[in-house]
This record gives C-alpha cells, sequence and structure tokens, in this order.
C-alpha cells in the first residue's frame, strides 16, 4: 500500500489519478471488519425486515412509482456498483439531470421526508454491504458525476475510495448533508486516516443517536 495507485473513475472516464495512500492496511483489520460487517448487517436485516415492509407500503400509497430506488455509485478503488434505497423522492426527481440534495427539497415525498430524517431510506444498503461492495462504515458513496465535480474542486477528493464506502461516516455523524462537499471530504479524511476499532465503535455509537435525533437529515 506504500507504492503510488493508479485509480481511474469509470470506465467512461479517460481521467486517471495519482494518489498516495494512507490507509490501514492491516490483514488483520480488514478481516476483522469484514466479519462485523457481514455479522450485523445479516442481524439488521433481520431485525429491520418487518419496517422496511411498512414502509415500502407506505411508499406505494404516497406516490407513484417503485419502493425502492437503484443508483451507480463509485465505491472502493473507483468501481462502480448499484446503491439500493428506499425511494424518497417523486420518479422523475432528476429529470433535469444530476443534482445535489437541498434543505427542505421540493422534490422530495411526505412519506420521504420521514424515512429520510431517520435514515430508513438507507436500509437497504445492507444487502450492499453483505455483497463486500459497502462497509458499516466509511465515506457515504457519490456518484460519478459529482466526483468528478468535486475531484475538480477540492484537491485530493478522490482519496475516499481508499477505502470501502459505507452506511455511515464519520460525516454522516458530524452533520451530514448539513456539511458542505469541502467540510464532508475533510471529516472523510480524517476518518480514513486515523482507523481504528475506537473509531469505528464511535461513530456506530453516534449514528444511534444521529437516527433518534434525525440530526443532519435533508
Amino acid at each position: 500500500m506504500g507504492q503510488i495507485t493508479e485509480l481511474t473513475l469509470s470506465e467512461k472516464s479517460s481521467e486517471t489519478v495519482f494518489i498516495q495512500p494512507k490507509v490501514n492496511d492491516s490483514i488483520l483489520f480488514l478481516m476483522a471488519k469484514r466479519i462485523i460487517d457481514f455479522v450485523l448487517a445479516t442481524v439488521l436485516l433481520l431485525l429491520t425486515a418487518p419496517i422496511v415492509v411498512a414502509v415500502i407500503v407506505c411508499i406505494k400509497m404516497d406516490s407513484t412509482g417503485p419502493a425502492f430506488y437503484v443508483q451507480d455509485r463509485v465505491g472502493y478503488r473507483g468501481r462502480e456498483f448499484k446503491l439500493i434505497k428506499l425511494r424518497s423522492m417523486v420518479i422523475d426527481a432528476e429529470k433535469d439531470g444530476p443534482r445535489w440534495a437541498t434543505a427542505h427539497d421540493e422534490r422530495v415525498t411526505k412519506v420521504g421526508q420521514f424515512i429520510r430524517k431517520t435514515r430508513v431510506d438507507e436500509l437497504p444498503q445492507l444487502v450492499n454491504v453483505l455483497k463486500g461492495e459497502m462497509s458499516l462504515i466509511g465515506p457515504r458513496p457519490e456518484r460519478n458525476a459529482f466526483m468528478q465535480q468535486f475531484h475538480q474542486e477540492i484537491p485530493g477528493f478522490m482519496n475516499r475510495v481508499l477505502v470501502k464506502p459505507g452506511l455511515t461516516g464519520w460525516a454522516q455523524v458530524n452533520g451530514g448533508y448539513d456539511l458542505s462537499p469541502e467540510e464532508k471530504f475533510q471529516h472523510d479524511m480524517y476518518y480514513i486516516t486515523n482507523p481504528s476499532v475506537r473509531m469505528e465503535t464511535k461513530i456506530f455509537l453516534k449514528t444511534i443517536k444521529v437516527v433518534l435525533t434525525g440530526k443532519g437529515a435533508r
């Protein structure tokens, strides 16, 4: 992990980024993290299944369109994957192209307001965790369009893909949607460069608080 690594944002992009990794590449640490991810994701899927089913019914009653929303996101080492969410916006939310979510976003449905505030819309991503595409904890995965934009605007932004993206992360428990892209990046890099069991535990506990209070939702 000490050598310079080459990353490509996507198959559609010819732009290549060279970065100097500074992450915990301990096999023991990574194996333990993966085992914990798999076990907790399995348990959480079983425990939250009734909630997900109830929300699916509410989404179908509240607005037209599918209950689930699948979107391409950039993951570990720049590989794209299909991220799964419960739909919280109207089906034509991005008819005019990708848009960054804003406070009081008019595209969010009534049910969507609740599931975004409580983070219930993120529960299907436990499937992504089981598949190994995501971790329970890590930087939130972005879309390729935003990765390209922020890469141009924020030096070192591509360093976020040095670790697996997460269902929750240091940025999410310290402001979440209320943070600017630059602020999120600073929090993400703090997490990436300070990996430890203590950090993972702290984020997990703070996530529970965020879910209960709805802090940083949008």
